[in-house]
């Protein structure tokens, strides 16, 4: 078995190294909690005096500064002499950079209160100019007036500094030689990205988007919704009668919330009151905004069933449990199916009707699974009740990515439009999307509690697709494409420490492995208590109803599947809209799929295992036949004094244990852990397993590729199932030692067994293992080639391979 196990894995090909080096974590130092500089101001003036002063809110980022202008509103505009009214809106102007309000039709007291943000990094002029012009249908707008501002005099406002209070100014002509008529109340602001405002501000490097784009790329926090198990638990049905009168009926429950269906088996035996006692399992959402719909059929033939009953229950008004006591049972009488459709007025004639006893509850005690266990960020159960304290704060900086490849054609020429997706908990958060650069710079920091420290937190970069008619062409046209994600285990994270690092974006694409560029992010995991953490690390991983009433692995993975999708519903239904393509890439939504790719990445992860222990079984190898001649001398004196003193074997152990930590504390990863490419067997992969791997399911592939793709994995599973037959027939060989399969070897072995029995108890311990020990420790020259009496005789057993057809 050991040499099969050994040709598969020198079956595979060697992994290349040659851009290894692109694919590793980078570390960065960025300039964190900058300092503000000149004061804070253009000219070197404003409220911050010294320059020594840091700002508290934003210490992960780089601090961007943005020159902010508050449009209130206006009053007392004069009408325009030819229309005779007043269409106004107000342009705001710094240098090239043009942002206008909306217009309001016939009306001389307009409100706005709307936010302009223009970057100072990209200011090139000294002047403000804010413009009140009145809008016309044909022809130039008139102009009504203007405020002139020198940003040299700008105020500077620092969170939490209460807002800036808006002036109310008037209106100049053009040249600026006197004043009209109006008035606009205005605030004009030096800030950064920590501003309250910056959120729903209008922003200058986005002043090419319009429309129902612009909310495309604000800045947002989603919460995802709170998500329910919902338990049916169909115990029996009375004076169940069928259509057809003539026969008992084949009945079964069908359960319906939504697109989610389940149904009981059929009753094995054909009764007017049947009895299933089944639970079926739901996920749900609040708020509950579908009911449960459920039907009593009569399985009449295989591609017939008639529907006998139904109700419909809202979910309002069922129980919500906290633990593994059993709820209270109810009767509920079902419609005849079609009443109240076609016959509503015979529904008085009715005498008798069928009913249906059920137990149903809402199951606070889970925590639903919408990511794989693998890499959750949450476990907390539903109710809120039952929640722990925080263990610690987890703060993110995404500072920005570099050397993005494009991702669309704009203009004839490629572009993208990044955003970044943060997601741990119930929490999701999306940065504004940067135009048009391949280097965007977000710099926004978020916060979570954190629960447990055994979690991931999961960032991704996607390109917008939805900006108006900017969108660009193509075939991914209003998919936001993918272009990578890093996961990071904060366990992994040292507390307290600041950890800035380039992340390298990798995805994998039906033509290879690809990196798309780098992100680079601040972390600080911050414990609030070292006992709660040392607590926590002693708990269950889920909450304790997973493990008093555990679900089936068929059952986690279709509810997994279902509050994908209502968590993909929900937040698309949020302004602006964390889209379903977003959501399924941060949840992982085909992994589960079958990819040969990981499949030989799980099978070395194995073989990694096992060779620690083959290296360990080597070394003894070693020791027995003298390599080392100290080396054998020194385990000899070890294994002498650990028989003289047994009570040393367990102390010992744990000594080497703990002398093998601090030895490996000087090789400790500095780094947290990114996407490994080696371990996840990509940069070597078959272009053709690859293919298969981005394959739909079912397949849209031709018949041939079909066929070879098959026979390609019967190969690998004739492997595979050698492999295990090898483990199986070891383990039916020590069931023959006692089953008298054959009578002359269980008979020769259980003599052996008593005369051991007598031997050992007329021998001391110590002396038998001291005996043993040399004898298998022995020097070479007392050892013989050939298999010793043992090996001989184990293998000689049947291990009913022979009864195998």
């Amino acid at each position: 078995m050991e040499k099969r196990m050994q040709s598969l894995n020198a079956q595979a090909p060697l992994l290349p190294g040659d851009h290894q080096e692109d694919y590793n974590l980078k570390d960065t130092s960025p300039q964190l909690g900058e300092r503000w500089p000149n004061g804070g101001a253009f000219g070197g003036r404003g409220w911050i005096n010294g320059g020594d002063r840091f700002t508290s809110t934003y210490d992960l980022v780089e601090q961007m500064f943005y020159l902010y202008v508050k449009v209130v509103k206006a009053k007392e505009l004069p009408p325009s002499s030819v229309t005779g009214s007043c269409d106004p809106y107000v342009e705001v102007k710094l240098g090239n950079y043009k942002g206008r309000t909306k217009h309001f039709d016939r009306k001389s007291n307009p409100e706005w209160n709307q936010v302009f943000a223009f970057s100072k990094d990209r200011v090139q002029s000294s002047l403000l100019e804010v413009f009140v012009k009145d809008k016309e249908m044909a022809g130039r707008d008139d102009y009504v007036g203007r405020v002139v501002f020198d940003l040299n005099e700008v105020p500077t406002r620092v969170p939490p500094d209460s807002p800036l209070a808006p002036q109310w100014y008037r209106l100049e002509d053009r040249r600026g030689e006197g004043k009209v008529r109006g008035e606009v109340m205005l605030a004009v602001w030096m800030g950064t990205q920590a501003d309250e405002a910056f959120p729903e501000a209008w922003h200058s490097d986005a002043a090419s988007v319009h429309g129902e784009g612009v909310f495309n790329i604000r800045s947002k926090v989603y919460v995802s919704p709170k998500l329910w198990y919902l338990r049916v638990n169909v115990i029996e049905a009375q004076d169940v009668v069928a259509n057809d009168r003539s026969r008992l009926p084949d009945v079964f429950v069908k359960a319906q919330i939504g697109n989610q269906v389940l149904r009981t088996k059929i009753c094995p035996t054909r009764t007017p009151n049947p009895l299933w006692n089944e639970d079926l399992v739901f996920v749900t959402a609040e708020p509950f905004e579908e009911q449960l719909l459920i039907t009593v059929e009569d399985r009449v033939h295989p591609s017939k069933e008639d529907v006998l009953g139904k109700i419909s229950l809202p979910l309002n008004e069922f129980e919500k449990r906290l633990d593994h006591r059993p709820v209270n049972s109810r009767w509920f009488n079902l419609e005849k199916y079609g009443f109240g459709v076609m016959e509503g007025d015979r529904r008085k004639e009715l005498k008798f009707s069928s009913r249906i006893h059920l137990r149903v509850c809402l199951e606070g005690g889970y925590h639903v699974l919408d990511e794989s266990t693998m890499y959750i960020s949450d476990q907390k159960p539903t109710a809120k009740q039952l929640w722990k304290q925080p263990v610690g704060i987890l703060e993110v900086g995404i500072l920005g990515a570099q050397g993005l490849l494009p991702m669309k054609m704009k203009d004839g020429r490629g572009s993208t439009d990044a955003y970044c997706v943060a997601k741990y908990g119930q929490k999701w958060v999306r940065t504004r999307t940067i135009m048009e650069t391949f280097n965007p710079r977000w710099n926004e920091q978020y916060t979570w509690e954190v629960y447990d420290p055994c979690t991931v937190i999961t960032l991704g970069v996607f390109d917008n697709s939805h900006l108006g008619g900017n969108s660009g062409g193509g075939s991914n046209a209003g998919r936001d494409a993918r272009i990578g994600k890093v996961r990071i285990r904060l366990s992994t994270l040292e507390a307290h420490r600041t950890y800035t690092h380039s992340y390298p974006l990798l995805v994998l694409h039906p033509h290879g492995l690809k990196k798309m560029g780098e992100l680079q992010l601040a972390i600080r995991f911050t414990t609030l208590s070292l006992a709660n953490m040392i607590y926590v690390y002693g708990q269950p991983l889920l909450p304790k109803m997973h493990y008093l009433h555990p679900f089936t692995v068929n059952q986690v993975d279709n509810l997994r599947y279902q509050a994908m999708n209502i968590v993909a519903r929900r937040l698309g239904r949020a302004e602006p809209p964390l889209r379903k393509e977003v959501v399924e890439y941060m949840l992982d939504v085909d992994s589960h799929m079958w990819s040969m790719r990981r499949s030989k990445a799980n099978f070395f992860r194995i073989m990694s295992l096992v060779s620690g222990m083959v290296a360990i079984g080597q070394w003894f190898g070693n020791v027995c036949y003298w390599k080392n001649p100290i080396t054998s001398v020194l385990v000899h004196i070890l294994f002498l004094i650990l028989v003289w003193y047994p009570e040393l074997i367990l102390p010992t152990l744990c000594f080497y244990m703990f002398l093998v930590g601090l030895w490996n504390y000087r090789y400790r990863p500095r780094y947290p852990p990114h996407m490994d490419t080696k371990l996840s067997w990509a940069e070597s992969v078959n272009p053709d397993e690859l293919d298969e791997e981005f394959d739909t399911f079912p397949t849209c592939k031709p018949h041939d590729v079909v066929r070879m793709r098959y026979d390609r994995l019967r190969s690998v599973a004739g492997r595979i199932q050698t492999v295990v037959g090898d483990i199986a027939t070891q383990g039916k060989r020590f069931e023959s030692l006692l089953g008298w399969r054959d009578p002359r070897a269980t008979s020769l072995f259980i003599v052996f067994c008593v005369c051991a029995a007598v031997v050992l108890y007329a021998t001391p311990f110590r002396v038998v293992a001291l005996v043993g020990g040399l004898y298998y420790l022995r020097h070479p020259r007392f050892r013989s080639k050939l298999p010793s009496v043992p090996s001989s005789f184990f293998k000689r057993l049947p291990a009913r391979t022979d009864s195998l057809l």
